[in-house]
């Protein structure tokens, strides 16, 4: 399946579901990429930098998180991709495991599928530097399978958040407001490319049943054990920590 500018309004969401659930209204504005061109604010001119001193992402990106967030996390239950039921802090060694872990919006998003992609590929990087890459979405199991095996992606580091009750615990943004009309979005033009290349497999199938689950923004966090290094929240759709950025923070955390 072939995506393009003209195309992705449609694969990004169906808005006959959503007028079905007074979400949205029934018709969208003739508009060349609905969700990323509708607003224009100073704020989009902004460039939105991850720093590479944990100290200084720690004081910043974590602002507002509970010291003991990482506690209340590792009590939420959520999926393998195979089906089995498993507890958050059962993830990644909880004492001086490093992990990365990604908050998909949902298994449809067409920019989930793309920011899959990036993430399989820089996954050889991170196992090698000892940082364990965690993937969660929000859909059934069933659902993180259709991503899985359409991207491809690896099974064993895919996890679903039926209920989105990790998102809630971090408190990673959601509505209409954050999924189709924030200026943050529009910075995934300059990914167009990766994300046609991304989405030849694509499918809405792998959307959630539930159409309200679309409207959750995902998000980036760096663990050491229970440490919480580094959390970003994704301002709107697409709007993806650069993996780079990631990579260059758990380099310089002492592995044991």
């Amino acid at each position: 399946m072939m995506i393009s500018s003209q195309t992705m309004p449609s694969a990004l969401i169906s808005a006959s579901n959503f007028s079905s659930h007074r979400l949205l209204p029934s018709k969208f504005p003739s508009l060349p990429f609905y969700p990323f061109s509708t607003v224009h604010s100073s704020k989009s001119k902004m460039q939105i930098r991850s720093p590479l001193v944990i100290r200084a992402a720690a004081a910043s990106s974590t602002a507002g998180l509970s010291e003991n967030i990482s506690d209340a996390l590792g009590e939420v239950k959520i999926f393998t991709a195979a089906g089995e039921p498993v507890m958050f802090k059962d993830l990644w060694d909880q004492n001086e495991g490093i992990a990365v872990v990604a908050l998909l919006r949902h298994f449809g998003c067409v920019c989930c599928w793309e920011l899959a992609s990036a993430l399989k590929e820089s996954k050889p990087k991170f196992d090698a530097a000892g940082v364990k890459l965690i993937a969660v979405g929000v859909g059934t199991p069933n659902k993180a399978r259709i991503l899985a095996e359409r991207v491809p992606f690896p099974l064993d580091s895919l996890y679903a958040d039926p209920d989105r009750k990790a998102y809630n615990v971090l408190g990673l943004y959601y509505g209409i407001g954050r999924t189709f009309f924030n200026p943050a979005s529009a910075k995934v033009f300059s990914r167009f490319e990766d994300l046609q290349k991304s989405l030849k497999n694509y499918t809405l199938e792998a959307t959630p049943d539930d159409k309200s689950s679309v409207l959750q923004q995902g998000g980036m966090f760096v663990f050491k054990g229970k440490q919480l290094l580094y959390a970003r929240k994704d301002e709107g759709t697409g709007d993806h920590a650069p993996l780079d950025d990631i990579f260059n923070i758990c380099c310089k955390v002492p592995v044991a």
